[in-house]
């Protein structure tokens, strides 16, 4: 499968030599950005943002791509993250398939896509190659670093190995490490994606792509990123309407409920859009990440040792991906190492997924975060 990159992404180049954590190095790779907003006179209101899993670096829309961002509600002139006030910069996770090197991308070695042969992927290292990305683009302050599910682990590794490159933190529905339950659903994905025939010890293309292991993959993700209360208030036990359904006499067992048409249409949306390594690579990584071993310590020691002026952490009180508990260790620990914290764990129904559309309440207090003491 190859690299999905949209027109007016823009790159910065990673040393030759670029060292992953678990071993193997990097030649002539690459992370993907987006900017979103002006820089001031004085550089000092660049916000850097990263991703979960699957999104790109095309927050939002701009001047250069009208398309809706995946953070379109939080990003842009007027909003949350006002791009009026704040120059946001979004990277494309190394590991990616959305156009920052990963196992999708050709090996200069071989002339061939890397597949299984790129090297075994860390957080730190997306970390690392989010840190290099902005110190190239003339930054060695940020005011802030945003990092979202994923994001989140990614951006404290990014503070815990990079003294002193952000003022401020904002972690949305993040963690230290992942809990057994998180482990045991990304292990199950990971699964479903290689036992499918066509995944082929990593050698598919775009006739034979592992789509049934894809689907299901994504959706036993979707049914951890609601809540529970969400699918009930949504869906109840409402079928779907005759049209809709399989044709008059379909096989044994087809979807019938509309919850389940809900996960068989935004899984299709979704499995041709990302490369099946790339998504085996990333979600390996999130349940390696450990801030504790990361830094030498525990978690805890490792967060009261990042050294932040003030953070935001929120999650929601229905995340059963990541818990709001793991947000408030994050904000205990940054509390710990002298961070003026605030911690939001906030009553939305909208599970993990909740930073994403449940704008109205996330929204206001990132706003009022940026809006203090700057």
């Amino acid at each position: 499968m190859r690299e999905s990159i949209r027109p007016e992404t823009r790159f910065v180049d990673l040393p030759a030599g670029f060292a992953m954590k678990r071993g193997g190095v990097l030649y002539g790779a690459r992370i993907a950005y987006e900017t979103f907003g002006e820089l001031n006179a004085a550089r000092d209101n660049a916000i850097l943002i990263l991703t979960g899993l699957s999104p790109d670096a095309h927050a939002a829309s701009n001047e250069r791509d009208a398309t809706p961002g995946w953070w379109e509600g939080m990003v842009g002139p007027g909003r949350p993250i006002d791009t009026d006030r704040w120059h946001v910069i979004c990277v494309n996770s190394l590991g990616s398939c959305k156009g920052s090197t990963g196992p999708a991308s050709v090996n200069p070695a071989t002339r061939e896509p890397y597949r299984l042969d790129f090297p075994q992927l860390s957080l730190e290292d997306i970390a690392d190659a989010a840190a290099y990305t902005v110190r190239a683009l003339g930054f060695e302050r940020l005011a802030c670093v945003i990092g979202t599910s994923m994001g989140g682990m990614s951006a404290l590794a990014l503070l815990a190995r990079h003294p002193g490159l952000a003022r401020s933190h904002i972690n949305m529905c993040g963690a230290v490490h992942s809990l057994p339950f998180s482990i045991a659903v990304r292990s199950l994905q990971r699964e479903a994606i290689r036992s499918d025939p066509d995944w082929n010890q990593g050698h598919y293309d775009e006739e034979n792509y592992p789509r049934r292991g894809m689907l299901m993959a994504r959706k036993l993700g979707m049914m951890t990123y609601r809540s529970a209360e969400e699918w009930d208030s949504r869906f109840g036990r409402a079928r779907m309407e005759p049209e809709r359904r399989a044709p008059a006499e379909p096989a044994p067992f087809e979807p019938e409920f509309k919850v389940e048409g809900y996960l068989e249409f935004h899984a299709h949306r979704f499995v041709r859009g990302f490369d099946p390594n790339s998504y085996l690579y990333l979600s390996h990584s999130m349940d390696q990440f450990d801030l504790g071993d990361s830094c030498g310590g525990t978690a805890a020691e490792a967060l009261s040792r990042i050294r932040v002026e003030s953070a935001l952490v929120m999650g929601a009180r229905t995340d059963i991906l990541f818990p709001w508990h793991q947000q408030r260790t994050i904000a205990e620990g940054l509390g710990a190492g002298g961070a003026d914290v605030e911690f939001l764990p906030l009553d939305s129904p909208a599970g993990h997924d909740a930073f994403l559309v449940d704008i109205d309440r996330f929204g206001p207090p990132v706003a009022k975060f940026l809006s203090v003491g700057w």
